[in-house]
């Protein structure tokens, strides 16, 4: 049994790992394509919500 849990760990940490490649290579990705790249359908279009009152006083 303990040999089970052994396989279970290692191949755990291999999927987190490629998991960790993964989430990296994706935010590469964004922060390359985001100031070059036009906005996607939706986006830019309208203004944001809650953009139009005074500004919040902070005390």
């Amino acid at each position: 049994m303990a040999k089970r849990d052994e396989d279970r760990e290692k191949r755990l940490a291999e999927a987190l790992r490629e998991n960790l490649r993964r989430r990296k290579a994706q935010a590469r990705g964004e922060d390359s394509a985001g100031a070059d790249a036009p906005p996607r359908d939706g986006e830019g279009d309208q203004p944001q919500a809650g953009g139009g009152g005074p500004p919040l006083r902070r005390d």
